[in-house]
Protein backbone atom coordinates (compact mmCIF):
# COMPACT_ATOMS: atom_id res chain seq x y z
CA UNK A 1 0.00 0.00 0.00
CA UNK A 2 1.45 3.27 -0.88
CA UNK A 3 0.69 6.24 0.98
CA UNK A 4 1.35 10.48 0.42
CA UNK A 5 1.66 12.13 3.85
CA UNK A 6 1.09 16.32 3.81
CA UNK A 7 2.94 17.82 6.38
CA UNK A 8 1.89 21.53 8.03
CA UNK A 9 5.74 23.33 8.64
CA UNK A 10 4.07 25.54 10.32
CA UNK A 11 3.90 24.56 14.59
CA UNK A 12 7.17 22.63 13.01
CA UNK A 13 8.50 21.21 16.74
CA UNK A 14 4.81 19.50 16.87
CA UNK A 15 4.37 18.68 13.38
CA UNK A 16 7.73 17.15 13.06
CA UNK A 17 7.05 14.78 16.03
CA UNK A 18 3.85 13.94 14.37
CA UNK A 19 5.68 12.71 10.75
CA UNK A 20 8.19 10.43 12.76
CA UNK A 21 5.23 8.84 14.73
CA UNK A 22 3.66 8.71 11.11
CA UNK A 23 6.45 7.24 9.10
CA UNK A 24 6.76 4.56 12.60
CA UNK A 25 3.04 3.71 11.87
CA UNK A 26 3.25 3.23 8.51
CA UNK A 27 6.45 0.83 8.88
CA UNK A 28 4.55 -1.09 11.62
CA UNK A 29 1.54 -1.43 8.70
CA UNK A 30 3.50 -2.35 6.22
CA UNK A 31 2.48 0.42 4.10
CA UNK A 32 5.01 2.64 2.01
CA UNK A 33 5.10 6.49 2.40
CA UNK A 34 5.56 6.99 -1.53
CA UNK A 35 5.45 10.74 -1.76
CA UNK A 36 5.89 13.53 1.25
CA UNK A 37 4.85 17.20 0.71
CA UNK A 38 5.85 19.31 3.36
CA UNK A 39 3.76 23.04 3.00
CA UNK A 40 3.93 26.30 5.05
CA UNK A 41 1.10 25.54 7.61
CA UNK A 42 -2.62 23.61 7.57
CA UNK A 43 -4.55 26.08 5.65
CA UNK A 44 -1.71 25.16 2.61
CA UNK A 45 -2.58 21.36 2.80
CA UNK A 46 -5.67 20.17 0.96
CA UNK A 47 -4.15 21.62 -2.64
CA UNK A 48 -1.48 19.11 -2.06
CA UNK A 49 -3.83 16.17 -0.49
CA UNK A 50 -5.36 16.60 -3.61
CA UNK A 51 -2.43 16.94 -5.82
CA UNK A 52 -1.07 13.48 -4.20
CA UNK A 53 -5.04 11.99 -4.36
CA UNK A 54 -4.81 12.24 -7.78
CA UNK A 55 -1.69 10.23 -8.70
CA UNK A 56 -2.68 6.22 -9.60
CA UNK A 57 0.00 4.98 -7.49
CA UNK A 58 -1.00 6.35 -4.17
CA UNK A 59 -3.62 4.57 -2.24
CA UNK A 60 -4.20 7.15 0.58
CA UNK A 61 -3.17 10.45 1.95
CA UNK A 62 -2.43 11.34 5.49
CA UNK A 63 -2.46 15.18 6.20
CA UNK A 64 -0.56 16.36 9.33
CA UNK A 65 -0.40 20.01 11.08
CA UNK A 66 -1.37 21.62 14.35
CA UNK A 67 -3.72 24.55 14.37
CA UNK A 68 -2.69 26.69 17.78
CA UNK A 69 -5.18 28.65 19.28
CA UNK A 70 -4.44 32.46 18.97
CA UNK A 71 -6.05 35.73 19.81
CA UNK A 72 -8.32 35.57 17.25
CA UNK A 73 -10.62 33.37 15.98
CA UNK A 74 -8.44 32.59 12.97
CA UNK A 75 -7.47 29.26 14.16
CA UNK A 76 -11.24 28.14 13.86
CA UNK A 77 -11.99 29.26 10.14
CA UNK A 78 -8.42 27.87 9.21
CA UNK A 79 -9.48 24.39 11.19
CA UNK A 80 -13.33 24.52 9.46
CA UNK A 81 -11.88 25.24 5.86
CA UNK A 82 -9.53 22.62 6.16
CA UNK A 83 -11.52 19.73 7.20
CA UNK A 84 -13.86 20.61 4.76
CA UNK A 85 -12.03 20.97 2.21
CA UNK A 86 -10.09 17.62 2.75
CA UNK A 87 -13.36 15.75 3.43
CA UNK A 88 -14.21 17.02 -0.33
CA UNK A 89 -11.01 15.95 -2.11
CA UNK A 90 -11.41 12.22 -0.65
CA UNK A 91 -14.84 11.86 -1.73
CA UNK A 92 -13.97 14.16 -5.07
CA UNK A 93 -10.91 11.63 -5.62
CA UNK A 94 -12.50 8.38 -4.17
CA UNK A 95 -9.13 8.30 -2.43
CA UNK A 96 -9.16 8.46 1.01
CA UNK A 97 -7.53 11.47 2.89
CA UNK A 98 -7.32 11.61 7.02
CA UNK A 99 -7.22 14.56 8.61
CA UNK A 100 -4.23 14.41 11.12
CA UNK A 101 -3.94 17.56 11.99
CA UNK A 102 -4.52 18.77 15.58
CA UNK A 103 -6.76 22.04 17.04
CA UNK A 104 -8.24 24.50 16.53
CA UNK A 105 -8.53 25.39 20.66
CA UNK A 106 -5.87 24.19 21.84
CA UNK A 107 -2.49 25.86 23.54
CA UNK A 108 1.34 24.83 22.43
CA UNK A 109 1.41 22.48 25.48
CA UNK A 110 -1.47 20.63 24.36
CA UNK A 111 -0.45 20.55 20.74
CA UNK A 112 2.88 18.73 22.04
CA UNK A 113 0.45 15.84 23.96
CA UNK A 114 -1.49 15.04 20.16
CA UNK A 115 1.84 14.30 18.13
CA UNK A 116 -0.35 10.68 18.28
CA UNK A 117 -2.22 12.13 15.47
CA UNK A 118 0.40 11.73 12.87
CA UNK A 119 0.23 7.84 13.50
CA UNK A 120 -4.00 7.85 13.99
CA UNK A 121 -3.89 9.62 10.58
CA UNK A 122 -1.64 6.78 8.70
CA UNK A 123 -3.68 4.21 10.18
CA UNK A 124 -7.03 5.45 9.21
CA UNK A 125 -5.85 5.86 5.79
CA UNK A 126 -4.27 2.10 5.89
CA UNK A 127 -7.55 0.88 7.06
CA UNK A 128 -9.95 2.32 5.09
CA UNK A 129 -7.90 0.99 1.89
CA UNK A 130 -8.54 -2.27 3.34
CA UNK A 131 -11.82 -2.18 4.36
CA UNK A 132 -13.68 0.49 1.65
CA UNK A 133 -15.77 -1.78 -0.52
CA UNK A 134 -14.37 -1.30 -4.41
CA UNK A 135 -16.83 1.56 -6.50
Amino acid sequence: MKLGLVVAKFNRGVTEKMEEEAEQKADELDAEIAEKVLVPGAYDAPLAADRLARKEEIDAVAVLGAIIEGDTDHDKVIGDAIADKLSDISVERDTPVTLGVTGPGMNSKEASERTDYGAAAVEAAVNLVKDLPEA
